[in-house]
């Protein structure tokens, strides 16, 4: 271990509970009965073996791991539970919110099911495998991770440093059970507008939906709802519609929100309209790296916590980047009013020179039909695409999908599009977030972060600053790493740094804005390894900002836009 690291906790790390993350893990798809099985399990690697806190990667703080992770070896994870007396009768499913990279799940030495990929939930119907309540069980989950580009694999390096972080390997998404009935509802696609939203019931053609009191039909596995005096949904008043559905045997809870996204014309470029009206997207850069748990924060709470601090800072949209979150930082920034531009996350190979040395000085033009062009990789993508719109897809904060970042892994963009817009219509899509642009997008999206900042050409396409900023202000005693610095202008103390970040909203976003910018991405919530350049320290304890400093700026940029001027 490097002896200039900081492994550092933060305040919930280091009151970790003894059962983490044990709190309902899909809450737009509510039950009363489940098992949380995080906690402490049994962990095997090459030359290591003894316990591992579940949901923590192994490589973190937080996941009591000590060995040497040899990327492409088996990690062995295993536990034992029983079922309890009241789910006698009922189907048992065994849910995982997400394990790196790849795996194969067996129960009492049977194969119940493998997975490939990452960042996305997965489940089993696990219950002709089972003893019969009461008695134990054993469950093991064989991992790999061996960093394979095919798959999706963010920002994780084996050589961590600058933009690069440490792998998340394993386990890193709440493990768990739930018995449902033998016909039940297996998920809910909602599709809202103004008025109302229209909701199909998968797996169930019957039964009564309940909100605000009012009973509604389902026929045919539909419904549609509209409230009474119906409210939309923002991030200024983020009023979410709570209803019960009763359907045979099964009862779930869920809710849904009143909001729209739209392209309409501006005075000199296409904006990009909220509810029918031009809004400003003021947004931040968000990695989701915390220094103790890496890809997964000590407790839920730290969503929270994260969001409202950006929310104090007069920030009202977070670009999700190149992750996948649990479902809970979703549903806190549904109902604390919190927009999200959700990333795919990208695979295939990044080539310093191709994808960050020639387009920053200006090779912004390429034809990508025949990059990337293996086909195993290619198809890895799409499915990974998809499979993050459908787990997704009815969170109201989500806003805007990113389907490359950077040239990273790009190829046939356009067609990339077409299939995402196919699937959801409802968003605005960003096909190629920095450079690289091709013929179909919603919006002009570049990064300038050593360019002077300015608007694109595309006068029919909303302009989306979504990466600029970067600034450095580092505070040694809560970093990573104490010599190694990465950003993009760096200030020596805190007066100067926030100076530098008022005065460049001021003076360049809100003018863009007046003329046609629609959102500004900065770059970041916080800091992440060597990268100091975060609102936020890594560890979570310092906010390097004081809102009375921002709190102009939100209401500056909403007045230009709705105005179309200078000021």
């Amino acid at each position: 271990m490097d002896d200039l690291i900081q492994r550092q906790y933060t305040e919930e790390g280091e009151n970790l509970k003894e059962i983490p993350w044990n709190v309902y893990p899909r809450p737009q798809l509510r039950r009363t009965k489940w098992a949380c099985l995080n906690g402490s399990w049994d962990f095997e690697t090459v030359g290591w073996k003894g316990k591992i806190m579940v949901p923590f990667c192994a490589e973190s703080l937080l996941s009591g791991f000590d060995g040497t992770i040899r990327y492409g070896e088996d990690l062995r994870y295993g536990r034992t539970f029983s079922i309890p007396e009241d789910w006698q009768g009922m189907r048992v499913r065994l849910h995982f919110g997400a394990v790196n990279s790849s795996c194969e799940v067996r129960i009492n030495d049977r194969v119940v099911g493998r997975h490939e990929n990452g960042y996305l939930a997965f489940s089993f119907d696990v219950t002709d495998y089972l003893e019969a309540s009461g008695r134990e069980n054993r469950l093991e989950v064989i991992v790999k991770n061996d960093l394979s580009g095919q798959y999706p694999w963010g920002k994780q390096k084996e050589k961590r440093g600058g933009m690069w972080y440490t792998p998340s390997s394993g386990i890193w998404q709440t493990v768990w059970m739930e018995p449902v009935p033998e016909k039940y509802v297996e998920k809910l696609e909602i599709n809202v507008d103004l008025e109302g939203a229209n909701i199909s019931v998968v797996g169930m053609s019957e039964g009564i939906l309940i909100c605000e009191g009012r009973r509604y039909e389902i026929v045919d596995g539909s419904v549609r709802v509209e409230p009474e005096n119906a409210r939309t949904w923002s991030p200024e008043d983020p009023c979410l519609y709570e209803f019960t559905i009763q359907s045979g045997e099964d009862e779930v809870a869920s809710y849904f929100a009143l909001r729209t996204i739209s392209i309409s014309a501006g005075k000199e470029y296409a904006r990009l309209f909220l509810n029918q009206k031009p809004y400003f997207f003021n947004g931040i850069l968000d990695q989701g790296y915390y220094s103790d748990g890496l890809y997964t924060p000590a407790d839920p709470s730290l969503f929270e916590k994260d969001v409202l601090a950006m929310k104090e800072l007069g920030f009202n949209t977070l670009r999700k980047h190149l992750k996948v979150e649990p479902e809970q930082f979703y549903y806190d920034c549904d109902r604390l009013g919190m927009i999200v531009f959700q990333d795919m996350v990208n695979n295939g190979d990044y080539k310093f020179m191709r994808d960050t040395i020639w387009p920053t000085f200006g090779i912004k033009k390429e034809d990508d039909r025949k990059k990337h062009r293996d086909p195993k990789t290619r198809e890895a993508f799409l499915e990974g695409m998809r499979g993050t719109v459908e787990q997704l897809r009815n969170h109201s904060c989500i806003c805007y999908w990113t389907i490359f970042n950077e040239g990273w892994g790009q190829f046939e963009a356009d067609k990339a599009y077409e299939i995402l817009k196919q699937m959801d219509p409802s968003r605005i899509v960003d096909a190629t977030s920095g450079w690289f642009q091709q013929s179909k997008t919603d919006v002009e999206s570049k990064h300038l972060y050593f360019e002077k900042l300015h608007l694109g050409k595309r006068r029919n396409l909303p302009q989306v600053l979504s990466e600029f900023g970067g600034y450095v202000y580092k505070i040694p005693e809560h970093s990573f790493h104490l010599k190694d610095t990465y950003g993009y202008r760096i200030y020596k103390d805190r007066e100067s740094f926030a100076k530098a970040f008022v005065k460049t909203y001021l003076e360049k976003i809100v003018p863009m804005a007046g003329r046609g910018l629609s959102a500004a991405i900065y770059t970041q919530v916080s800091d992440v390894e060597d990268e100091t350049n975060g609102m936020l320290t890594y560890d979570r304890r310092v906010c390097k900002l004081d809102p009375e400093e921002t709190k102009e700026i939100e209401a500056v940029l909403q007045k230009a836009v709705r105005e179309g001027e200078f000021l």
